[in-house]
């Protein structure tokens, strides 16, 4: 009995050695050791710095009242996460997510989207739908992560959140691509008593090449012929009832015409891949693919965001779209960011971006008009996010 007790001894040792072993490496890192006042290798909820503190809950996952060196490395990335315990990104807290629903009938990965449902509504109605569509020169990108622009949205309980998923410039030429959008909005709306959402409040928010879909989806919501034929859902329509447009191109053969990183008049430039040849030389095939081709007084309203030092889409694109809109009495309210490049982004625009549905969606009363926000402003918010 006595060796067979040293025996299950010697194996515990042999377990617990790896484990002992592998918490002395943990070594902290600088906020850690900076947070740890009292240096007894734990923190407390009065050593974070305040505007830490509300995420403390979060990161003590064994709710002891502390959190330990690991639960910190855990939280910040620097250590692998129990794959029972995965955590949902900050933007996503209090949300379920369904990930992966094909939208146009089809097995094809791209033609896919994520829904995103708060877990506590905060009204008795539908909820209004915020869909988000992806940059990358309609040749790179996907769906995913796309949810965590929403959170601001999410996080009032009263829209659900859409990152939709689309074929790329290399494996399918345009139009297909707005197909494929009109496709995820035609699905939304019949599958809306589904999940309890609004088909007749339906934004969408795009950037750069997302920016350009969401514009083409605010300006043909009646145009049949670019309607396209995917999905089961035909006898539905891809309108939608508002646009958030973060630097997308309006006129692709005008893009040349001001300071630009990118040659958008070669062969190979993304607008040129997008639909099929040099786009001087199928001046017709790319009329088709810009917004400002289809403009009427029937498009839906717009919130337009563009830097004014953008390198990749010129800040042009935005002005010339922002002014047809206008001289057709067609609501859009133009965000200059002075300064801004290429992906501009940021708490105060979520704000405006968050007003100027609450005004369509909710009949709040919200005064939005024109105006200029500093580079500046935005880039606190972006060196916190870094940090943190």
């Amino acid at each position: 009995m006595i060796r067979q007790l040293r025996i299950l001894a010697l194996a515990c040792g042999s377990l617990l050695l790896p484990m002992l072993s592998s918490a002395q490496e943990l070594k902290p890192d600088r906020r850690f050791t900076e947070w740890d006042s009292n240096k007894d290798g734990k923190l407390t909820r009065e050593e974070l710095p305040e505007r830490n503190r509300k995420n403390f809950g979060r990161v003590d996952t064994d709710k002891d009242g502390f959190i330990s060196l690991r639960e910190h490395l855990t939280f910040v990335g620097r250590l692998p996460r129990n794959r029972n315990q995965a955590r949902q990104p900050r933007a996503l807290q209090g949300v379920k997510i369904e990930k992966n629903i094909a939208y146009a009938g089809t097995d094809n990965p791209r033609q896919a989207l994520d829904l995103a449902l708060p877990e506590k509504r905060a009204t008795d109605r539908p909820l209004a739908v915020i869909a988000y569509i992806h940059g990358g020169g309609w040749r790179q990108g996907s769906k995913d992560g796309g949810l965590n622009r929403l959170g601001a949205y999410l996080a009032t309980g009263r829209y659900a959140g859409v990152s939709i998923g689309y074929r790329l410039s290399g494996e399918a030429k345009w139009p297909q691509q707005l197909y494929d959008c009109k496709a995820a909005i035609r699905w939304l709306k019949a599958n809306s008593k589904k999940y309890g959402l609004d088909p007749k409040r339906i934004a969408v928010y795009g950037t750069s090449a997302g920016g350009h879909l969401v514009a083409m989806l605010g300006v043909t919501g009646n145009n049949k012929e670019l309607e396209g034929d995917l999905g089961p859902y035909k006898d539905y329509s891809g309108s939608v009832a508002a646009v958030l447009d973060y630097f997308g191109p309006t006129q692709f053969l005008l893009m040349n015409s001001k300071p630009s990183k990118i040659d958008h008049d070669a062969p190979r430039s993304p607008e040129s891949l997008l639909i099929g040849g040099a786009i001087q030389e199928n001046k017709e095939k790319t009329l088709h693919a810009a917004p400002m081709s289809y403009i009427s007084k029937k498009a839906c309203p717009f919130l337009i965001v563009h830097g004014t030092k953008d390198m990749a889409v010129p800040f042009h694109q935005s002005e010339i779209l922002d002014k047809a809109l206008d001289k057709l009495e067609v609501e859009s309210i133009l965000i200059r960011v002075e300064g801004g490049g290429h992906g501009v982004r940021g708490t105060p625009l979520d704000k405006l971006g968050l007003a100027f549905l609450e005004k369509h969606f909710w009949d709040k009363e919200v005064k939005l008009a024109d105006e200029t926000i500093q580079d500046s402003e935005l880039r606190p918010q972006r060196r916190e996010k870094s940090s943190k």
